[in-house]
């Protein structure tokens, strides 16, 4: 077993009886107990685990329920965003459709984009704006709009998406989490950004290096065969579950 299946089989141990046993998890994962040992030693040197005799306990993260409004969201990380930004609008070619998801990251991105031959949808009302006033092919989702982070959400606009598929999908996430994955504080926009992704063949997420190891109310995906583009990557475990690019 590689040692990023066991790195999972240990968290998702931990994540449901809140301890686990070096001699128990030897014996489910099939491997030596120093094996274990090994990785629960370097899983606490990550903060993922609390390292105890004998085994370990789970740390119980914060979970964030609250979203800022857009106006102090763009506010932070600019220089970052910027970088992240513009390093993502450079991975749309020709004829893609593109999905590009409501967020201050992704608005940044709506000002780098230079390819006229692909074709756009977007949930973020500024986003759908920005793109045409530019002269792009864009479409946006129909629903109801969030004040805070002006996106298109609800049952009707994932009802919206039913019958569309994208070469390429560019997300934010308010959280990127080794166990919980990419998360988000509303199950609203949870919905939406759930339904893109599975309806993407490529999956990009867009996030500074400030959302590692941070978790919000709702998953909407998992890391595995996702692509993260940020501004810096300090953990390199994340590179065992997905695909990590730091813009420069």
């Amino acid at each position: 077993m590689l040692q990023e299946e066991r790195f999972n089989k240990i968290l998702e141990e931990l994540a449901e009886n809140g301890a686990v046993k070096n001699i128990e998890l030897s014996r489910k994962l099939n491997v030596s107990e120093s094996t274990i040992r090994r990785d629960i030693n370097e899983l606490d040197e990550l903060g993922e685990l609390k390292k105890v005799f004998g085994g370990a306990v789970g740390i119980k993260k914060h979970v964030n329920t609250r979203e800022e409004d857009i106006v102090t969201k763009a506010a932070v990380h600019v220089e970052e965003k910027d970088i992240i930004a513009k390093y993502a609008a450079g991975f749309i070619c020709d004829d893609d459709s593109v999905f590009i998801d409501a967020g201050t990251t992704t608005e940044r991105m709506t000002d780098y984009i230079t390819n006229r031959k692909a074709t756009y949808m977007t949930n973020g009302i500024v986003h759908a704006q920005k793109l045409a006033q530019r002269g792009f092919r864009v479409n946006i989702v129909s629903g109801a709009v969030k004040k805070v982070t002006l996106s298109v959400i609800g049952v009707n606009a994932v009802k919206s998406l039913s019958n569309l598929n994208f070469t390429k999908c560019f997300m934010g996430a308010n959280g990127i989490d080794l166990e919980k994955g990419f998360t988000t504080p509303d199950m609203d926009e949870a919905m939406i950004k759930e339904e893109v992704v599975d309806r993407s063949n490529d999956v990009f997420i867009l996030a500074d290096s400030s959302k590692f190891g941070q978790v919000s109310a709702v998953t909407f995906a998992k890391l595995k065969g996702k692509c993260i583009i940020t501004n810096k990557l300090d953990n390199d475990l994340y590179r065992k579950y997905a695909v990590v690019k730091e813009a420069k």
